[in-house]
């Protein structure tokens, strides 16, 4: 199954100013911003309004009154460059074939993964886990849904992103397609379904775990880690 995103035209759905700003300000968690890092390579639009809230972030710093270091910052800090590294770098390796079309973000999110196959999640659906081992708080993930699945029912403890790269879904907030970024806050809940004639190819990112509403969902989630 090999990437290919088809769309040409702008996306319709965009990353709110909220959360351009706090992806300027360094202070998304790290899958969320991954998200909003490949969207803003796919959208002109946001990619423009995520350098302005870098620009003003830039001026507010530069205006912003100096704070004091403590007595033994410089050591401290010519320490940590000597220390030796606590752990090694992530094996590094070439994208496959089948996800070389991703956005630069994302090929070098997988790029350090040591697994990029597709994992079956569920019926019709399979993932590759973009931060294996994390436990108890958000997750990004890439996401392969046949067309007509049903995703379960579910709402959130906190944001949730999703970057549609093939395919398209629709679900009680509209219909998402290629490039489009899906931004839903803790008070919606919803079930996405894949309407398009090929598998939806897509990033989620939330930064806490999802509220399903059904028992099933709820039972299975340990084992879907989400």
């Amino acid at each position: 199954m090999t990437y290919h995103s088809v769309k040409t035209s702008p996306p319709n759905h965009h990353a709110s100013d909220a959360l351009l700003l706090s992806y300027a300000a360094g202070a998304l968690p790290s899958g969320v911003a991954l998200a909003v890092a490949a969207h803003t390579t796919l959208c002109a639009d946001c990619a423009h309004r995520a350098a302005v809230a870098e620009d003003i972030g830039g001026s507010l710093l530069d205006r912003a009154e100096p704070a004091a270091l403590c007595p033994d910052a410089l050591a401290r800090t010519f320490g940590r460059i000597e220390a030796p590294e606590a752990t090694p770098p992530p094996r590094m390796h070439d994208v496959p074939p089948h996800l070389a079309g991703l956005p630069g973000p994302l090929r070098a999110a997988v790029n350090a993964l040591p697994d990029t196959r597709w994992r079956l999640l569920a019926p019709g659906i399979r993932q590759i886990d973009l931060n294996p081992g994390a436990r108890g708080g958000g997750s990004s993930r890439l996401f392969r849904i046949s067309p007509g699945t049903t995703l379960p029912h579910h709402g959130h403890a906190g944001i949730e992103l999703t970057l549609i790269l093939q395919g398209s879904f629709t679900d009680e907030v509209g219909r998402f397609q290629v490039g489009d970024l899906a931004e839903l806050e803790d008070d919606v809940v919803h079930q996405p379904i894949v309407d398009s004639a090929e598998d939806c190819i897509c990033l989620i990112a939330t930064e806490a775990p999802l509220r399903f509403s059904s028992l099933l969902g709820r039972l299975m989630q340990p084992l879907f880690g989400l």
